[in-house]
């Protein structure tokens, strides 16, 4: 099954506790501190690979989590670092924030990586906080915990050809013919019902050819199926524009064209100055006056220059076709990846303070800053929570906490320690 977008959630691993110890030897029974702290967490990192041409394995995971840091041990050993969630998505995938629904990464190369976040900090052991003036400090930090975030998984096709035109002109057919792929193939309309990729080779030299499905008039607006793969179109350098000369189908070759031309325009405006070359299929079903009659009206309608007449069914004018695309795409070079709109996708708050009062009267401090402070406080350790007190008053969070009303005696929560206020 293709399938070419998709919404996961992802996790970094949290930061391993930092450790308390204090060195007990047979020699040394009152040692100092020796905690050591805890190990980073592991990164989130998507990876592009040639090996996958479909998001389908999201269709069921949807949910990928980095490991969590070790914790920190005695004699000042650090915590080893959590192990990192490395995605493998098909090259071309493109990262999108779902918040605000801007690229924050395009995995155009195979092998190409983007680390989409990073671990949690492990927290500092009790030795990190010896000093001259606390010579036994019995706390230590807890490890930076990160946040459970969304991302939307994008497949844009990588090819150097796209193949366009109305169902039924013979895309699936010359895909099989010109390149080693076997797409399904029926006389039927929107028998291809996702894009198919081939590597055509000529003269030594290789290209990847993508058959772009349901292409209709209104396919830029959401009709038939052509919304969905337009975006398959974006990157190749260029298009082979297939029209049913023959009429088969009871449509216009010189509206179809029209049509189809007007529907690229209207998704991506860059995609009619994309290179094309006119391929007139099905050439097998006229005689050669008519053939010659008929292109030579539609080349006097549509002032085309670039074109040549096929027929894949007995494989008159592939080995031209071939060449001709080769040689037009040494002149082209390759797309650029995609722009990345949002930088900072993995942004963490480490400033904010908020003050509320809530129905009963107390207070609730929250925000980025307060989270950084609270997880180097031990309420048991006198030491430690003087420290916090004292840094509150520093960081202005007492005087704003005035500015909201709150008077002696009234209770004050942070995070999941709460006291009372005292002058």
């Amino acid at each position: 099954m293709f399938l070419d977008r998709v919404k996961i959630s992802i996790k970094a691993g949290n930061g391993g506790k930092g450790s308390t110890s204090f060195l007990r030897t047979k020699l040394n029974a009152n040692g100092g501190p020796d905690g050591g702290d805890g190990g980073k967490g592991g990164d989130v990192i998507f990876r592009a690979t040639n090996d996958l041409n479909t998001l389908y394995p999201f269709r069921f995971k949807k949910k990928f989590v980095a490991g969590n840091g070790e914790d920190g041990h005695q004699k000042n050993q650090t915590g080893k670092n959590g192990k990192d969630e490395i995605i493998d998505v098909p090259t071309g995938t493109v990262l999108i924030n779902p918040q605000t629904n801007k690229i924050i990464a395009d995995l155009s190369e195979d092998g190409m990586t983007f680390t989409a976040l990073k671990g949690g900090a492990g927290g500092h052991g009790n030795a990190y906080y010896k000093s001259s003036i606390k010579q036994a400090p019995s706390f230590s930090q807890t490890g930076e915990v990160t946040e459970l975030k969304e991302i939307i998984l994008e497949l844009k096709t990588i090819a150097d050809v796209g193949f366009v035109g109305f169902p039924n002109v013979g895309k699936s057919t010359l895909l099989s013919v010109i390149s080693n792929a076997n797409p399904k193939i029926a006389n039927y309309p929107f028998t291809t019902i996702y894009p198919n990729l081939g590597v055509c080779e000529v003269l030594g030299e290789t290209f990847v050819v993508a058959d772009i499905p349901g292409l209709i008039e209104g396919a830029s607006e959401g009709l038939g199926l052509g919304h969905y793969f337009l975006k398959h179109v974006e990157r190749v350098r260029l298009l082979v524009h297939l029209v049913d000369i023959s009429e088969s189908e009871g449509r216009n070759a010189v509206q179809d064209f029209r049509i189809i031309n007007s529907e690229l325009g209207k998704y991506n405006k860059s995609l009619t100055q994309t290179k094309q070359i006119v391929v007139f299929s099905k050439c097998d079903n006229l005689d050669e006056t008519e053939l010659k009659k008929r292109i030579d009206e539609f080349i006097k309608e549509t002032k085309v220059k670039d074109y040549m007449a096929i027929s894949s069914y007995n494989r008159t004018g592939i080995e031209e076709l071939k060449r001709k695309i080769l040689e037009n795409l040494k002149k082209i070079p390759k797309r650029p990846a995609l722009e990345v709109e949002e930088t900072d996708f993995d942004k963490r708050d480490n400033t904010s303070i908020e003050i509320k009062r809530l129905q009963d009267g107390s207070f609730e401090v929250l925000g980025g800053r307060i989270e950084s402070l609270i997880r180097g406080v031990v309420l048991s350790d006198q030491t430690s929570f003087a420290y916090f007190q004292k840094t509150l008053k520093e960081m202005g969070v007492i005087d704003m906490l005035k500015e909201k009303g709150m008077k002696e005696g009234d209770s004050v929560t942070i995070k999941d320690i709460s006291f009372e206020y005292v002058e």
